[in-house]
């Protein structure tokens, strides 16, 4: 996409008071002037650094006036702009009116962070929050907006349950068009939301997903972090997790992700337990296993494929790299 990023920064990382002054570096290219300033742009409107004063109001100053955005300056730019070190009163014109000034930047993440942390973890105790007086009922907006849609009569699933692995296979070889495997459920809210997005709120929208994804090789939904998550954090089970979402998403190949003699642990774990744990997955609804090992060492990853082969599971081997 012609952007790199050099240093030692990296997402999750924490500034302790004694940091580089470089914590990184980006480096843009594009085909044209205006492209590589537009990219550089939005880079550093979405760089996020807390706790530490960046530079990063006063670049933007400098890529946003009129006379550098026309690509010839001087290096006395600087000295005749002395507004552009003026960064607590600056304005940007970007299409994303919470990113136009560096206070409704913070405010807007703060209130994000804040209402996460409620959602997740509701009102804390010590403000005098009490649950007792909190009412269940309540209108669901989300009625006024999504419209009503009909449970497709079969899916890829139906396939699955019918022909068993190989015949899905089968299938799935002989298809002309692109078989889609959508990781919602499972990577996209562990890679961006730490994992917390809860069972109630997949339950909401499972009858779209159902619908939209019908024809799909699989709905990834399970495995890698979900599990522990659920219990640590979400205050939820995992297994009862994996059975209620299998309830409302009928027509659609579930997956999981297993880490081969892992499991869904981050140790070794007996062969039986393996066993057992991917016996009861398969119970549960789990349709195919996504099998890997960190370190594609044989031994663990034929573990996971014997494991999820003899639960009767449509088993899919990957390579990590």
């Amino acid at each position: 996409c012609g952007i790199r990023m050099d240093g030692i920064g990296y997402s999750g990382m924490t500034v302790t008071p004694y940091y580089d002054s470089m914590l990184c570096k980006y480096t843009v290219r594009g085909s044209t002037f205006n492209e590589a300033l537009s990219r550089m742009k939005r880079t550093l409107q979405e760089c996020r650094i807390r706790g530490v004063k960046t530079n990063i109001p006063f670049i933007l100053n400098v890529l946003t006036h009129p006379e550098f955005e026309t690509g010839i300056v001087t290096t006395s730019f600087i000295d005749d702009n002395p507004k552009l070190k003026q960064i607590s009163s600056s304005q940007w014109d970007f299409a994303n009116v919470g990113q136009s000034t560096q206070k409704s930047v913070g405010t807007t993440e703060r209130n994000l962070r804040y209402f996460a942390n409620l959602a997740v973890n509701g009102h804390p105790d010590e403000l005098g929050a009490d649950p007792t007086k909190l009412s269940s009922k309540h209108n669901d907006p989300t009625k006024d907006i999504l419209p009503e849609i009909e449970i497709p009569d079969s899916g890829t699933r139906q396939i699955l349950l019918e022909r068993g692995p190989a015949g899905y296979a089968k299938y799935v070889r002989e298809n002309k068009g692109l078989m889609v495997t959508d990781t919602t459920w499972r990577d996209a809210h562990q890679s961006l939301l730490a994992t917390r997005v809860r069972t109630s709120d997949l339950i909401r929208c499972a009858p779209y997903t159902n619908a939209a994804l019908s024809k799909a090789f699989s709905l990834e939904m399970w495995g890698g972090a979900t599990f522990d998550v659920a219990m640590r954090f979400l205050h939820e089970c995992p297994w009862e997790r994996l059975e209620k979402l299998r309830e409302v998403v009928p027509n659609v190949p579930f997956q999981m992700l297993l880490r081969g003699a892992n499991a869904v642990g981050y140790t070794n774990y007996p062969d039986n337990v393996v066993y057992k744990f991917c016996k009861q997955a398969k119970t549960s609804g789990v349709d195919i296993f996504r099998v890997f090992d960190s370190l594609n060492y044989i031994d663990n990853l034929k573990l996971g494929v014997d494991a999820a082969g003899a639960a009767g599971g449509f088993v899919e081997g990957a390579m990590s790299y």
